[in-house]
């Protein structure tokens, strides 16, 4: 298996950078990751890593060199790290509880499947087009592809899904969808997407290698964003392309041993990441929270 990938995560006109992106591989499987930790809501940074390394840790078990179920472990391993992240703020006492997007795509054999929750979006570009992309968990995308127009000025930021809320997460898995050398498959915050035409994203991806079209992208939202732009993270990844392969960020696992895993997803933080809370102690967590919410908000009237 080979593929050439950049990635590259730039702090806007916030206080701090709350997205997190990263991705393993084993010989014959790649996990691509990336997580917008949601303002508004405390630790969005630390939802974003749980969600990451939660999955990486879940990758890194079921990953034998491959993922025998891509659609149900992509599925369990997002619902993994919203229990985390429950823990986490049930654990620490917190009245609110911190919150992400979420979007990981598996790529194995000669096929790629996603799952997103939220707006953190996924692309695929073949030969200078827009192959799909994953649709938003907001009111506005929803309103969009139900045809309906309304006057009403909508918020893109306003999500009715992500990990971390007190409600089961909504979410969709897309594939397995057949690649074909020199696909591109780029994930990325709403800061890029948010500053950038869809057909600009397309451009860039479809004249460069992915090593140039990401900086360049991202370069561009920060800019068109001006002083109150989102931050900006995105992971790109071009599939099987010997010119682009030549690049320095080139992948190869060929002479990778069955047995071995590589990640840029930091580990080893999360105790039992592996052995989820069962529902039962799930709700019970987030009662606890949302009474607690329930008696600070009664305090304050």
């Amino acid at each position: 298996m080979k593929f050439s990938v950049f990635q590259v995560s730039r702090r806007g006109g916030r206080e701090k950078n709350e997205d997190r992106m990263g991705y393993s591989y084993t010989r014959e499987s790649g996990l691509f990751v990336l997580a917008d930790g949601m303002g508004g809501h405390p630790e969005g940074e630390v939802a974003a890593q749980l969600a990451l390394q939660t999955v990486s840790a879940l990758y890194q078990k079921q990953a034998r060199p491959v993922v025998k179920d891509v659609p149900e472990f992509l599925s369990a391993s997002l619902m993994s790290a919203h229990h985390q992240i429950i823990r986490y703020a049930s654990e620490k006492g917190m009245l609110d509880t911190p919150r992400t997007t979420l979007v990981a795509a598996i790529v194995q054999g000669k096929s790629a499947t996603w799952v997103h929750c939220g707006d953190s979006r996924l692309y695929v570009v073949r030969q200078g087009e827009l192959l799909t992309r994953t649709r938003d968990h907001s009111y506005l995308e929803q309103q969009s592809s139900s045809g309906v127009v309304s006057t009403d000025h909508i918020n893109r930021n306003i999500l009715f899904t992500c990990l971390g809320s007190p409600t089961k997460p909504v979410f969709d898995i897309t594939g397995p969808v057949p690649l074909q050398q020199g696909d591109k498959i780029l994930l990325c915050s709403d800061g890029l997407w948010g500053n950038l035409t869809e057909e600009e994203i397309v451009s860039h991806l479809s004249t460069q290698t992915v090593s140039q079209a990401v900086p360049d992208l991202v370069e561009t939202a920060l800019r068109n964003g001006g002083e109150r732009s989102d931050n900006v993270t995105v992971i790109a990844l071009e599939w099987e392309t010997p010119d682009a392969f030549e690049s320095t960020r080139g992948v190869s696992t060929d002479s990778i041993s069955d047995g071995v895993f590589a990640s840029t997803i930091q580990a080893g933080v999360l105790d039992g990441v592996v052995e989820d809370l069962d529902d039962a102690a799930i709700e019970r967590s987030i009662a606890e929270i949302n009474e607690a919410i329930r008696k600070s908000a009664a305090r304050k009237s």
